[in-house]
Formats: structure tokens, C-alpha cells, sequence
């Protein structure tokens, strides 16, 4: 896919890559259709879609839990997809951090905060003694709104977003360089979302981070992305800047998607209707789809046929001064 982004460094390259399951039938089922996008250092790029449409699974090949069947993941100019050295695997851990759905799942409910939040040093030694172990688990509690006290109770002792903090500060205290965020706030209160949401901003600009942020409610996305992917069925069919995706939504998978976003003003909700996503209305010629800039940064999944329509929708919406 061609990129006018050159000035930017890409720290993270999906390439063509496909996942499939075996169904033990046989037959392979496959996840992630010839994914192939870019992630630019210090940016907050976005995977949206429903449920099954494969951005855990591509967001979990990232971290080497589910195998590539085809194509390839480039991290820092390195493949990181498939047979990689054990150093490069320590590599890959060490810099690619994950932040998980489930704040209380992905804890060990048996364990101290302490050791939650450690288990990282622990296994790559990052710390001098244990004087030096603690202070960088109290600095890291802190930098999420915690206190250095919590360290000795238990997950369970916490409420959900508590836990997800201490989630966040266990990715942290790695000082990785790039995080996989999987909805990691979809299991909190309404309340409490935008707290999270805010620390993962400062953190970002304070750590330089760079993250993936997967998710499914595109009001969230767009407070939080720089650019945002919609992945539906295992297909990526737009990629743009987050403004523009609002502005000039093409693809009609992501116009459905659009109109499912709750609007606050109650008015507004009892008038709008939802715009149900219909693939039979698509191009049956069967002519291979490929993305295709349509803009600089916007691209679209489709044939020839469907992006001559989807240019002519574009001069519309642009002459409209949407």
C-alpha cells in the first residue's frame, strides 16, 4: 500500500498477513484477510470493528500469540512475525507491551500487587536490588493514580478501574515502546473511561509511546486516535486520519458502524436511524478488491468500479463543505 507519510518513521509494518485456525475439519478458518497497514512512531492508531472481526487476533500476532499463515509483521525494520531468534523474542517482549480487556482476568488474583506489577522485572532483570525493584513499582503505581500502599493487596481488592490502572502500570514499568491496547475500556463504568483514557494520553506524550487501540465504539476512538483502520470479517476496508473518517466516511461497512454511535442529544437519537451494512449491494462482478488511496492518508477497499463511485461521493461530500 502506497504511503505519503515518508517523513514519518514507521516503527510497526502489518504486510499482507493473513491468520487462520484450523477447525479440525480440515477446513481452515481465516481470521485476518491480507491485513497491510503502517503504524507511525508516537501516533495513536485505531482498529475498530464488531465482534469477530479479527482485531484480537491481529492485535495478538503483534505480540507473536497467534502465528501468521501468510505475510509478515516489521517491527523497528525487524521481522517479528514467525521464526525469530530467542533474543528477538525477548526483544519483542520486552518493547511490545499488551493492555488487556479484562482488568480482572488478566491479573493473578493470588498474586500481590507488588508482584503484578514486578513480574516483567522479574523476568528480564530490569532493576538493580530489591530497594531498586520496589521504588520503580512505587513510581510506576503512582504514574497511574495509585499509591504506593496499594502494592501489598490483592487485585481483588480493587475496583475495575483500579485493576486496569495496575494493568496499565505493569505494561509501563517495562518502558516498552509499543502497546496493544485491546479494548481496554470497555469493561469500566461510563465514569470511569474518560479517567483512563485521559492517563493513556498523558502517559503516551510523556513516554513517547506509540499505541494500537482496539475497539469497537467509535465515539471512544475518536477521542483518543490519530488515524483509525475499520477491519469488518477479518478485511481492512478504510483507512484514514481520524477527522477525515467522521468527515468523508466511504466504505459503507464503515458508514453503518457510524450511524450505531450513540448522539447525545436526545432530539438528535429519536430522529437518525442506523444504516444496516448490506455486502449484496457491493460490486458482484468479481473483480479483486485492493485498498486505494483516494486521498493522501484515505483509503478505501474496493474495485475500480466501486472507487469511481466512491471518488464522485467524495467531490460530493467535499463541495458540500462536510
Amino acid at each position: 500500500m502506497s504511503n505519503r507519510n515518508e517523513e514519518r518513521e514507521v516503527i510497526l509494518s502489518i504486510k499482507h498477513v493473513d491468520i487462520s485456525f484450523d477447525t479440525g475439519h480440515k477446513k481452515k478458518f481465516v481470521a485476518v484477510k491480507d491485513a497491510n497497514f503502517d503504524i507511525y512512531k508516537g501516533e495513536t492508531f485505531a482498529l475498530v470493528g464488531e465482534s469477530g472481526s479479527g482485531k484480537t487476533t491481529l492485535g495478538r500476532a503483534i505480540l507473536r500469540i497467534n502465528p501468521c499463515s501468510a505475510g509478515e509483521i516489521v517491527f523497528e525494520g525487524k521481522r517479528i512475525s514467525g521464526k525469530i531468534s530467542h533474543e528477538e523474542d525477548r526483544n519483542v517482549v520486552r518493547n511490545i507491551q499488551m493492555i488487556f480487556q479484562d482488568p480482572a482476568a488478566s491479573l493473578n488474583e493470588r498474586a500481590t500487587i507488588e508482584y503484578c506489577v514486578s513480574e516483567g522485572l522479574y523476568n528480564f532483570h530490569l532493576y538493580k536490588d530489591e530497594e531498586d525493584r520496589i521504588a520503580k513499582v512505587d513510581r510506576a503505581l503512582q504514574a497511574v493514580g495509585l499509591l504506593p500502599e496499594h502494592k501489598s493487596r490483592y487485585p481483588h481488592e480493587f475496583s475495575g478501574g483500579q485493576r486496569q490502572r495496575v494493568g496499565i502500570a505493569r505494561a509501563m514499568i517495562m518502558d516498552p515502546k509499543f502497546i496493544v491496547a485491546d479494548e481496554p475500556i470497555s469493561a469500566l463504568d461510563v465514569s470511569i473511561r474518560a479517567q483512563v483514557l485521559n492517563l493513556m494520553n498523558r502517559l503516551k506524550a510523556e513516554k513517547n509511546l506509540t499505541y494500537l487501540f482496539i475497539a469497537h465504539d467509535l465515539s471512544v476512538v475518536r477521542f483518543i486516535a490519530d488515524r483509525i483502520a475499520v477491519i469488518h470479517l477479518g478485511e481492512i476496508v478504510e483507512i484514514a486520519d481520524s477527522e477525515t473518517l467522521f468527515r468523508f466516511p466511504l466504505h459503507p461497512y464503515t458508514i453503518s458502524l457510524l450511524s450505531s454511535v450513540p448522539m447525545p442529544d436526545p432530539i438528535v437519537e429519536r430522529t437518525r436511524r442506523h444504516i444496516d451494512y448490506d455486502p449484496n449491494k457491493l460490486d458482484q462482478s468479481g473483480e479483486k478488491r485492493e485498498m486505494r488511496e483516494i486521498r493522501p492518508g484515505h483509503f478505501v477497499f474496493s474495485t475500480a468500479h466501486e472507487f469511481e463511485g466512491y471518488e464522485k461521493k467524495m467531490a460530493q461530500l467535499e463541495k458540500e463543505g462536510r
